[in-house]
């Protein structure tokens, strides 16, 4: 961030190029930054909440609901709009007929994930999505039968793998891996993932791990991770729903065997919003791969004559049910437009870099070891997320989250003792940070 003009503060005074702006726990330097950021109209993109005194919120969950992309806002009216006009005949008229209504969400969602086209599909919800995955994907022998899931999984991903296993009759107890942090760390060890591989590698059929850790904001190795588990023939899924959006993934080229997502938290498409599937090349072209089908995933040729013999698509798609909620995907097509617009993932992580870089400086700088981040700091093990644990004694965590809400900042709290902080390059900019930290430091 070279400093080549000067700024003005709020009460217009002129501050020298060589004094604030050099200064990183300075307004003008956020503001300097902003000014150079080329995605910083990407703002104007979004609803922004409001405070009670009608200026723009610090909003910092995009981790949990990203906000509402005009796009999307847009592209849902469209729908609603040819739904009054046409009727039925919504399903085959307009620039974007109902009927392969998913088609036009493929290309985007398949390049933010680094897939194929045919290897990407947009449907149901994450949690559903899991659950086929591995009605194909968990075929448990005598042999293989055991899943590994992190200790600290997200409690949907564990409730789904423990019904997995009990649906096929294994015990929870002699068949399901834990993969946890050591004592006293916050962060998932590699080497103990190596040695729980090395030790059960012939008992496992599944790993099923994040992109993201949703509590730490630990980005984990996913190429490495299924290298080491297909060399021991091991399936390898990954929930991505804190991934996706948020970091860089090449899924074809890392070999992933599956992997699914959410599409309403980094890529803004609305609550509950419908989520994505990714099924490598190599699989989906295997009509007798095991799967939950239904009349969506039947080959469209034929579809609609009703047809009793199931032939699936032999793409992603092939593991569809039914025909999805149009006016769901359409705020998904304005949010995946909405990321299209701004570059794609190579430039919004660019600037998420830079952002999440600023604020762990700025947290530092202003409040030493008042804050412990317990997100790792070497930013190819981070997204945008940063976990915050209040260190000053006396001082309630959960309290200094609410404190925070009542000053204008919306953050969101993970039990036991985290305040999740997620600066998104979409339409968070470095001012929002110098006031976060600020608040943060008035509060503390």
């Amino acid at each position: 961030m070279m400093i080549t003009t000067t700024n003005t503060t709020q009460n217009n005074e002129v501050i020298p190029v060589n004094n604030a702006e050099n200064n990183i726990t300075s307004l003008a330097y956020a503001q300097h930054a902003d000014e150079q950021d080329p995605l910083a109209k990407m703002r104007e993109q979004f609803s922004i909440p409001k405070q009670s005194n009608g200026t723009d919120g610090y909003y910092f969950t995009g981790n949990s609901l990203g906000l509402q992309p005009k796009l999307a806002r847009t592209a849902v009216l469209e729908v609603l709009d040819a739904w009054q006009e046409r009727g039925v005949k919504g399903h085959f008229e307009g620039e974007f007929p109902w009927m392969p209504y998913h088609e036009f969400l493929t290309e985007q969602a398949a390049q933010i994930v680094g897939a194929l086209p045919q290897e990407v599909v947009m449907m149901n919800s994450l949690t559903a999505n899991l659950h086929f995955m591995m009605a194909s994907f968990y075929q448990p022998s005598e042999q293989r039968s055991k899943i590994l899931i992190e200790d600290h999984a997200f409690p949907s991903d564990h409730y789904a793998v423990e019904s997995q296993l009990k649906h096929h009759g294994k015990s929870v107890d002699d068949n399901l891996l834990l993969w946890a942090p050591r004592a006293g760390e916050a962060l998932l060890n590699y080497q103990d993932l190596w040695q729980i591989i090395e030790q059960h590698g012939d008992e496992l059929a599944l790993i099923l791990l994040p992109g993201v850790q949703y509590y730490t904001g630990q980005v984990l190795d996913m190429q490495r991770i299924t290298e080491v588990a297909h060399a021991r023939g091991i399936k390898v899924g990954f929930d991505l729903a804190h991934a996706a959006g948020n970091i860089e993934l090449s899924l074809h080229q890392w070999q992933v065997d599956f992997a699914c997502w959410c599409s309403y938290k980094y890529l803004n498409s609305g609550a509950g919003s419908v989520a994505g599937c990714f099924v490598h090349q190599r699989h989906i072209e295997n009509t007798e791969l095991n799967r939950l089908a239904g009349w969506w995933g039947h080959d469209k040729s034929s579809r609609f004559k009703m047809e009793n013999t199931f032939k699936p698509i032999p793409t992603a798609e092939g593991w569809q049910l039914s025909n999805p909620p149009v006016l769901s995907l359409a705020a998904v097509r304005g949010a995946l437009d909405t990321v299209k617009l701004a570059g794609g993932m190579p430039a919004l992580r660019k600037k998420s870099l830079l952002l999440t870089d600023y604020m762990i400086t700025l947290i530092k700088t202003e409040l030493g070891d008042k804050i412990r981040i317990i997100t790792p700091e070497n930013p190819a093990e981070r997204g945008c997320q940063l976990s915050l644990m209040i260190n000053v004694a006396g001082l309630d965590g959960k309290a200094m989250f609410t404190e925070l809400e009542k000053n204008g900042v919306t953050t969101d709290w993970r039990e036991p003792n985290v305040i999740r902080v997620a600066p998104v390059p979409l339409y968070n900019s470095f001012q929002d940070i110098y006031h976060f930290v600020r608040i943060l430091k008035e509060c503390i």
